[in-house]
């Protein structure tokens, strides 16, 4: 078990008519109670770092990041996977390549559909020639708060999907059905029925970006029609934050800096113990 390709975890679930979960993780904080639950119910698990994090507020660096989980991956009884979430920048795509990530997200979903396809082979070409793993994205996955996912025009077309597919060599692709990024203002609800077309056309797995807020009956329906990954970051984030609000008020000055962690930790253990239940495969 232990560090495993995505691409390798994705074929285990698709096997098994189910996803893995995907966490956007920023510290040890945050990784370390997503492979211990993962241990801790025989889940494959893929831990993801959104660029933003690191490249604009310099909360960790590509190799920090790849080498910490790397390091408790190796120790881990389940696959755990590596991969660097949204990315539009080839430079930087490389920096995180040649850091150790094993898995890349090229995001092309604001360009043309012709430069979209440009970008993704570039980035596929390089990668595979390294032996790194390619998502891409078409339709666009946007913003909640904007009512994004209720925007049609935005949604991924099953017979652009074949093409794109065809013609990237992506080893999975990130679909729009309804999701979006961030707090929704109102309750998801994902266009299974384009899910399933999409589904049929490709033959790579797909991925929901968008994870948080979407009911559970609805997530288990997409993955069961082809969703290999699901993306979780903004409600994880916000208990992360939460946690550490919550431990200050309680404890005030008389908090130590160093019991912050294992506070952190104990509550995104017991969060992620449920949410990780959503997956229906399980490690022998």
């Amino acid at each position: 078990m232990a560090f495993e390709k995505v691409s390798t975890i994705l074929k285990m679930v698709d096997e098994a008519d189910t996803a893995a979960l995907a966490f956007d993780c920023v510290d040890y904080n945050t990784v370390y109670p997503v492979i211990r639950a993962a241990e801790q119910l025989k889940k494959p698990v893929i831990v993801m770092l959104y660029p933003e994090h690191q490249y604009l507020n310099q909360l960790t660096s590509l190799g920090t990041f790849a080498g910490m989980v790397k390091e408790l991956a190796e120790k881990a009884k389940v696959p755990v996977g590596l991969h660097l979430d949204h990315c539009s920048d080839y430079e930087y795509i490389l920096q995180a390549i040649k850091a150790g990530f094993t898995s890349v997200m090229i995001d092309g979903s604001m360009l043309p559909f012709e430069e979209n396809i440009t970008i993704t082979s570039k980035v596929t070409e390089t990668a595979h020639a390294l032996g790194v793993d390619v998502e891409a994205e078409l339709g666009h996955v946007g913003i909640a708060a904007r009512g994004d996912g209720e925007v049609k025009d935005l949604y991924t077309q099953p017979h652009a999907a074949a093409e794109f597919c065809a013609r990237t060599g992506a080893d999975s692709i990130a679909v729009a059905i309804g999701s979006a990024h961030g707090v929704y203002m109102t309750e998801p609800k994902l266009d299974l029925k384009r899910l399933e077309e999409i589904n049929e056309a490709v033959k790579v797995p797909l991925v929901l970006h968008g994870g948080s807020g979407i009911p559970n009956e609805q997530m288990a329906q997409a993955f069961r029609k082809g969703i290999n990954k699901l993306n979780v970051g903004t409600e994880y984030f916000q208990l992360y934050h939460d946690t550490i609000c919550d431990y200050t008020k309680k404890e005030g000055a008389g908090g130590s800096l160093f019991d912050i962690g294992t506070y952190t930790q104990k509550a995104l253990y017991e969060y992620l113990l449920k949410k990780m239940q959503l997956c229906q495969f399980e490690c022998k």
